[in-house]
């Protein structure tokens, strides 16, 4: 299994390395690589830890009104902005879940989702995010001082090693013995207090670095598209996340990279699908799909739950698993 997750692992590389040459629009793809990155850090704290945290969008969108006023307003370049964003999300998360890590379940869920909402009221009246209108015309500056990111293939390379190493981070932590504590708090949390660990700092330091990275997510955005606005901090955002890693498999590697494509393609393209089926059906309903993406949405994430109950790729997982097993 290891050794195929490797080859698909690379195979995917590949495939976004050479995809602005093969006709994908660089900016999309960013866009679905930060995505991805903040599936994947969310699926750390819910899918290796247990932690069930309905207020993500707040490391998302706090650390991108962080990271685009640190860039436009302080004149910070890139790296640093990235950085001062990055920091954000991981004092957001130590704040957060300082005040949380202590409940669990919907108590846990319900505290992150006030916070959240709190964030989302400071980001609606402060000044410098610009409230309703957002944060406009960041700049991408240059990298080091020296790399121009103005032109959209260098920021996407740019952004594709940012995000690859932010996701062998997270599967080194997966990985480590820091990882294997958070899969046995999830497995059996008595057992681990039994055992001497202190579960409340495992607990804390897992939804710092998920916090951090959520932040890292949030900050490369914004240097993306050159603005943040209030949808990236709205409690959507953190349902949206949670959407992505359900439907990918919940505590697998490549569920939340397979989940947030899925998610992210149905948003963009289902009104380009809608024109495509009412156009070969004649249907005009069809043309209002673009208009019903919620609803299109959470049609896909209920026949998922009920036909994939481990998602995409739990399910294929799971799969490959039996087939050896029956050939063992």
């Amino acid at each position: 299994m290891k050794k195929l997750s490797t080859v698909i692992y690379l195979l995917l590389l590949v495939a976004l390395l050479v995809a602005p040459f093969a006709g994908a629009y660089p900016v999309f793809v960013m866009k679905l690589m930060c995505f991805a990155l903040f599936a994947a850090a969310f699926n750390l704290l819910l899918g290796y830890t247990g932690l069930l945290s309905f207020g993500h969008a707040a490391f998302l969108g706090g650390s991108a009104y962080v990271a685009g006023h640190a860039i436009k307003v302080w004149g910070l370049t890139p790296e640093l902005g990235l950085l001062a964003g990055t920091l954000a999300g991981a004092l957001m998360g130590w704040l957060f879940g300082a005040i949380a890590i202590r409940r669990q379940g919907i108590y846990f869920a319900m505290i992150t989702l006030a916070l959240a909402q709190m964030m989302f009221f400071v980001a609606l009246q402060a000044k410098f995010t610009g409230g309703e209108d957002g944060l406009q015309g960041v700049p991408r500056g240059k990298l080091f001082g020296m790399i121009d990111l103005s032109n959209d293939l260098t920021m996407y390379y740019v952004a594709l090693v940012v995000v690859v190493v932010a996701f062998l981070l997270i599967v080194r932590t997966i990985h480590s013995p820091f990882g294997q504590v958070l899969k046995g708090i999830k497995e059996n949390e008595p057992r681990a207090l039994s055992l001497g660990y202190d579960v409340a700092r495992f607990k804390l330091l897992a939804f710092v670095i998920s916090a951090a990275l959520s932040g890292l997510a949030g900050s490369l955005k914004t240097l993306v598209l050159g603005f943040a606005t209030l949808s990236d901090v709205h409690w959507t955002a953190s349902g949206q996340v949670i959407l992505m890693t359900l439907v990918g498999g919940l505590g697998t590697l490549s569920g939340p990279l397979v989940g947030s494509a899925v998610v992210v393609l149905l948003e963009n393209k289902i009104g380009e699908l809608g024109n495509f089926l009412a156009r070969v059906t004649t249907v005009d309903w069809f043309n209002t799909l673009g208009e019903s993406v919620t609803m299109v949405t959470g049609l896909i994430f209920v026949i998922c739950v009920l036909a994939f109950r481990k998602g995409i790729m739990g399910e294929i997982i799971a799969f490959i698993d039996r087939r050896r097993g029956k050939r063992a």
